[in-house]
């Protein structure tokens, strides 16, 4: 290909990862986060994204990486890896878009590489995020059966609760846990063989291997392994052929007594579009749940968060995010970090005031305490429709209307992001949410009638 062809189609890959990410996380962590990346080089199959400080880089690389990369790499993309660099202050910032050919200068000028996680070379196994080790795993009264089960498999030298299956909602700490796991057998047993990835990533190579005629070599990689761990396996509901390939990967393990961990978001009796055999195996070994979490594990973890960050924050700011803060672990811990970085980078102190005007947008979802599932009830009662049409593959448009209106609620009253809430609404993918959210918009304009439905639900749901 010509070089001006490539760098048309990488700037045009650019323009869409920006924009999937701005719809994906709304406008205002677009703004305070991602608009800041900059492309500034492509070579070999690797994309250089630049960001102005090094504490934007190890956020977005924390928090973001893994989506970012995904986009980048997806498909047959030219794109192997993503790497993250902090912008010398000496670098004129005008360079980084539209992207131009690298010069020396330009490289030279960068500092502090930090490569993206889950980018998947020669190994299969996504990579491991330092952060997520036992040593900075919270332990309360919700999650204590999880993580004594994690650390049991983790110190075990053979297969132990086999398969041991962790379920629990977004943001409780299963992904957590799982890292931990690799991390702890790798570091004590480098002798194991451990792979990692999501089942979306499992996936992905399975369907490659179908591609290009290569399943013998995709069934060695996955079934010579000492310890597989699937994350998020609710993804593959639905999916036929992969769910069959991993029963049978699944089944090849066990029988030789190899470990397999999985998590997902709900227990395996209740993972609809999951063939029953599946979920019966995947019931076999230990199933245990991450509860929600109470007012003392969350100031725990506030507390925790705070000294790894190493922010000065008062205790009466910690009490007030773990009492308004409820939904995830996820959320709290970035709300904590939004309030440390906004007090670095304007140089004021942290207060209980400038807490709630960094997080005004984040305190007002939680207060309207609206969750999907409660929208999914609402809606489907409205339409008089059976709640489990909201999770169902049926396309009928007496079906598919009511719950792309439930789709469009739980996007406009939740801060749930796109492809969370299409894993409520059956593992659907987040460019089904979107879909979902453009046509309802659409209808509104056009249809008073249906506009009227729509905000008659709004407001019994916000009331």
């Amino acid at each position: 290909m010509a070089g001006q062809g490539l760098t048309q189609e990488i700037n045009a890959r650019w323009t869409r990862v920006r924009g999937v990410l701005r719809a994906e996380v709304g406008d205002s962590a677009y703004k305070s986060w991602l608009k800041p990346l900059g492309l500034v080089d492509f070579s070999n199959g690797v994309v250089r994204l630049s960001v102005p400080t090094r504490f934007m880089r190890d956020w977005i690389a924390n928090h973001y990486g893994r989506r970012l990369s995904d986009l980048w790499c997806e498909g047959d993309s030219l794109v192997s890896e993503v790497e993250i660099f902090v912008l010398s202050e000496t670098q004129d910032r005008r360079t980084q878009t539209p992207f131009q050919p690298p010069t020396e200068a330009s490289v030279s000028a960068m500092a502090g590489t930090q490569v993206l996680p889950d980018r998947v070379k020669g190994d299969v196994s996504a990579a491991l995020d330092p952060r997520f080790k036992f040593e900075n795993f919270v332990v309360g009264k919700p999650n204590e059966l999880a993580y004594a089960a994690a650390r049991r498999v983790a110190d075990a030298e053979t297969a132990t609760y086999n398969p041991l299956f962790l379920y629990g909602g977004v943001g409780l700490g299963k992904t957590h846990l799982m890292h931990a796991i690799a991390w702890h057998i790798r570091e004590h047993q480098p002798g194991r063989k451990v792979v990692y990835l999501s089942a979306e990533k499992f996936m992905y190579f399975f369907i490659r291997a179908l591609r290009f005629q290569d399943t013998m070599a995709f069934k060695e990689r996955f079934r010579s392994v000492d310890v597989l761990m699937i994350d998020d396996v609710q993804f593959i509901n639905g999916k036929e052929s992969t769910q069959e390939e991993f029963f049978h990967t699944f089944n090849d393990l066990v029988d030789n007594n190899r470990q397999v961990v999985v998590s997902a978001d709900k227990s395996p009796s209740d993972l609809e579009g999951m063939e029953e055999r599946l979920r019966s195996r995947l019931g076999w070994g230990l199933v245990a749940d991450i509860h929600a979490t109470t007012y003392e594990l969350r100031l725990g973890i506030l507390q925790s968060k705070k000294d790894e960050i190493g922010a000065v924050v008062p205790d009466k700011v910690l009490e007030f995010l773990a009492h308004k803060i409820t939904s995830s672990v996820r959320e709290l811990e970035g709300a904590l970090n939004r309030v440390a970085a906004h007090a670095s980078l304007i140089g004021r102190d942290i207060t209980l005031e400038s807490c709630q005007e960094v997080l005004h947008d984040l305190l007002r979802a939680s207060d309207r305490r609206i969750s999907i599932e409660e929208i999914q009830k609402r809606v489907a009662a409205h339409f008089n429709i059976r709640l489990a049409d909201m999770h169902s593959a049926r396309r009928s448009r007496a079906i598919a209307r009511p719950r792309q209106v439930a789709m469009y609620l739980a996007k406009q009253l939740t801060s749930r992001s796109l492809p969370e809430i299409g894993r409520k609404f059956g593992g659907r993918d987040h460019t089904t949410v979107m879909h979902a959210v453009k046509k309802v918009e659409e209808l509104r304009t056009n249809d008073t009638t249906f506009a009227e439905d729509v905000d008659l639900l709004r407001r019994m749901l916000e009331d």
